[in-house]
């Protein structure tokens, strides 16, 4: 074989080991990305789960407060059925409102903020809230990876070879849904 046919097999060879490798990075990013999509998906359930405890502790309070208590419902619902990651958060980001709203009207009422029930519910809440912010940091970051060896060259040409589709964010739409949600009243 002459010297130009081994450099020929060595070029098609680099090329066969580069896609592989690429290939191989991209899925593991998409594996870790959804991973992390259900790490928060796991915390989010816990949260939503935790809201119907907290509204029947507050409605005892609070039986007036009906706009409050189905703004939280309606929220709450939405996120379960919301089926992209940019729509759950959508709604979840609606629900930290509607909870933000909740925890004002209990501000009234100093009975409830010394309820047991109600500050074992607010610790579990902001536990859960730390744990979400968490979560979703890691796959802002996973997903950050992902997208970027998804538009970078030369891995871009295996990934649409391959149709590897970039994922959204776990993003706030608002500004003030940045701040961490106050579940703490002191007392």
């Amino acid at each position: 074989m002459t010297l130009g046919g081994w450099i020929f097999l060595a070029v098609v060879a680099l090329l066969i080991v580069f896609t592989i490798v690429t290939y191989n990075r991209l899925v593991g990013l998409n594996q870790r990305s959804q991973e992390a999509w259900s790490d928060i998906d796991v915390q989010l359930k816990r949260r939503s789960d935790l809201v119907p405890n907290l509204v029947e502790t507050v409605k005892g309070y609070a039986a007036h407060e009906r706009k409050t208590f189905e703004e939280v419902t309606r929220w709450r619902s939405a996120t379960q059925t919301a089926t992209t990651p940019e729509a759950r958060a959508q709604a979840e980001n609606q629900l930290t409102q509607a909870l933000r709203q909740l925890f004002a009207v209990a501000e009234a009422y100093p009975e409830l903020k010394a309820n047991v029930n109600f500050q074992q519910l607010q610790a579990e809440l902001s536990q859960i809230e730390e744990t979400v912010q968490s979560s979703r940091r890691y796959y802002n970051a996973v997903v950050r990876d992902l997208n970027t060896a998804i538009e970078t060259f030369p891995s871009n040409f295996i990934a649409s070879t391959f149709r590897f589709g970039k994922r959204g964010f776990f993003e706030l739409d608002r500004p003030e849904d940045r701040q961490v949600p106050r579940v703490s009243f002191g007392g």
